[in-house]
C-alpha cells in the first residue's frame, strides 16, 4: 500500500540524488520501470544506459527526470522513505501502482492529486488511517500542508 506522510518529516530521501549515486543499470529492463519511462518523460528505454528521448536525443538514465527518478527509486528501494514532492501529477497513478504491489512510504510537501485514479486507497501516516475518497484526501492533505 502506498503510504504518505505529509508535511516535514525525519529519515525522508532525496530521490534524484540516490538515483545518480545508487541505480542499478539493471532496472532500466524491468518492464514496469520502461512504462514509467515511457509515461513520465515519453521516453523509450533502448538498451544498456540508452534512453531515447524525444526532445533530448539518446540520452543516460541521470538525464531522466527528477520524478521519474524518483519514482524508479520508491519502486526499487521499497524499504526507504523517498520525497515525492519532485514527483509531478503525471507522476500520481504510477506512485499509486507502486502501492498496489509493494508496501511504499512518500513523503508529499504538496497537494498531488488522484481523484482521476478513482477508486483508490491510501495510507495518510499523519492521521493513521486509509483514504479512499478525493475529498476526504483533499481535506486531509490540506491540514498538512
Amino acid at each position: 500500500m502506498l503510504t504518505i506522510i505529509f508535511g516535514d518529516s525525519d529519515n525522508i530521501e532525496y530521490g534524484p540524488s540516490w538515483f545518480k549515486y545508487n541505480y542499478d543499470p539493471l532496472w532500466l529492463k524491468d518492464p514496469f520501470v520502461q512504462e514509467m519511462i515511457l509515461g513520465v518523460d515519453k521516453s523509450r528505454y533502448i538498451d544498456g544506459l540508452v534512453i531515447d528521448s524525444p526532445v533530448l536525443g539518446p540520452i543516460p538514465p541521470e538525464r531522466l527526470s527528477g520524478g521519474l527518478k524518483t519514482l524508479i527509486m520508491i519502486y526499487e528501494k521499497p524499504e526507504l522513505t523517498f520525497d515525492a514532492t519532485s514527483c509531478g501529477e503525471n507522476c500520481a497513478g504510477y506512485l499509486l501502482e507502486i502501492g498496489k504491489q509493494k508496501d511504499v512510504r512518500v513523503n508529499l510537501n504538496y497537494l498531488m492529486t488522484f481523484e482521476k485514479y478513482s477508486p483508490f486507497e491510501v495510507f495518510i501516516e499523519n492521521e493513521k488511517r486509509i483514504i479512499s475518497d478525493p475529498e476526504d484526501y483533499l481535506i486531509t492533505a490540506m491540514k498538512y500542508i
